[in-house]
């Protein structure tokens, strides 16, 4: 008897389709399906590099099984903005150098994404709070904290929330 399953998704706003083994993980099906913008890194939800976001809400890919996302939206570091339009958090992680070797990266806009959405003006205890599930071996933080701010101060400024 076959354990694969009928996954439909809405992936950065378009639909998305696939069958997949019962255990399979929601990082290991997006990046079969070639959104591989995800990053894997510790496949134990200890390193935040797979996040997306879930019906809004951060999530780390590969502690979710892609069953559990089925009929859901995934939002990925693609689906925020593009390279002639970023996102702010986009834009603030390129001015400040707060990307370098950019592995971490995606993982850290998406949970800055959900933090700024949940709390629009946030306290550098509040960012690094926000930014504690992902982990960055190039930057100390300081600069991705300072892009997380600038973004929050851009957004105020255009009077949107994240």
């Amino acid at each position: 008897m076959s354990t694969d399953k009928i996954i439909t998704l809405k992936v950065n706003g378009s639909a998305v389709k696939f069958i997949a083994p019962a255990h399979r993980t929601l990082l290991e099906a997006l990046r079969h399906e070639g959104f591989v913008e995800i990053k894997c890194g510790c496949e134990k939800g200890d390193c935040g590099a797979c996040a997306v976001l879930l019906d809004g809400e951060p999530v780390d890919s590969c502690l979710t099984l892609a069953w559990h996302a089925d009929g859901h939206e995934v939002t990925t570091i693609k689906g925020l903005g593009s390279p002639e339009n970023p996102d702010p958090l986009q834009k603030a992680f390129i001015e400040t150098g707060g990307a370098q070797c950019g592995y971490c990266t995606p993982g850290m806009i998406i949970a800055a994404k959900a933090l700024l959405k949940e709390n629009p003006e946030p306290s550098l205890e509040d960012i690094k709070r926000g930014l504690s599930g992902n982990l960055c071996r190039c930057t100390g933080y300081t600069r991705i904290f300072e892009a997380v701010q600038v973004a929050a101060e851009e957004l105020r400024r255009e009077g949107d929330v994240a």
